[in-house]
């Protein structure tokens, strides 16, 4: 299943939940399939009109496991584009939560991770763009689209390149041993300081693949709730996850 066949699934039942987020300081963001479909059709549409990604354009992710790297990944495969993981210089575009660490003569796209922020929090090097107000001025209807070639690279570790017709063997590769295949499942992913953004997005496309929801916690509240087991139980009962 390609990413936007993947993306039809998720609007076909465009209330339930899909993309929920707990990060620090309290914050619980969640996404529906209609609003996690309105925020990666926005992010295409700057990548596009922006950066002219598309097939063979290489997008490096400088972001922790987080909602919005599910976000942007999918941005960039629904381009045709290959999404960088690792420290990779050889990129047409970064889009990173820490641009001062930027390498000089590479486009920047500075992501704020606070969820309610409005604007990037920070330093922007000169030409680099605030992710937070620039994807919300967007359509959110894709304007232009290229073909996506299946043969192009989707992805790009510091140990492998996966064509975009591989990306669903991928994502089982990178999630066995985790119920992410039971259909209208609802996964509890407790990330770790060691936790890798490819683990993290490769679990988010099998868990969709299988018309799923994912509940995804930073480290620092995964460390609370396993510190906590009380708590723990809480939020399973809350988030009514199955898995």
């Amino acid at each position: 299943m390609d990413v936007a066949a993947l993306l039809s699934l998720l609007v076909a039942d465009p209330g339930r939940p899909r993309l929920t987020w707990y990060g620090p300081a309290g914050e619980r963001i969640e996404l529906s399939g209609h609003v996690l479909d309105n925020w990666v059709t926005k992010t295409t549409n700057l990548l596009l009109e922006e950066y002219d990604v598309g097939p063979g354009s290489r997008v490096r992710l400088d972001l922790p496991p987080h909602w919005r790297t599910v976000v942007w990944a999918l941005g960039v495969w629904r381009a045709g584009g290959c999404v960088v993981l690792g420290s990779a210089d050889d990129v047409d575009l970064l889009v990173t939560h820490r641009p001062d660490d930027a390498p000089a003569g590479v486009d920047v796209v500075a992501v704020a991770l606070p969820a309610l922020a409005r604007a990037f929090d920070g330093h922007l090097p000169p030409g680099a763009v605030d992710a937070a107000s620039a994807v919300m001025t967007y359509p959110d209807a894709l304007t232009w689209l290229p073909a996506v070639d299946p043969a192009a690279p989707a992805l790009a570790t510091d140990d492998d390149v996966v064509p975009h017709a591989d990306l669903p063997d991928w994502a089982g590769t990178a999630t066995a041993g985790r119920p992410t295949d039971e259909p209208g499942s609802r996964l509890l992913l407790e990330t770790t300081g060691d936790t890798s953004a490819a683990s993290v997005l490769g679990t988010a496309l099998a868990v969709y693949a299988a018309d799923g929801s994912l509940v995804l916690c930073d480290p620092e509240v995964s460390a609370g709730l396993a510190a906590d087991p009380a708590r723990r139980e809480r939020l399973v009962a809350s988030e009514r996850t199955t898995a």
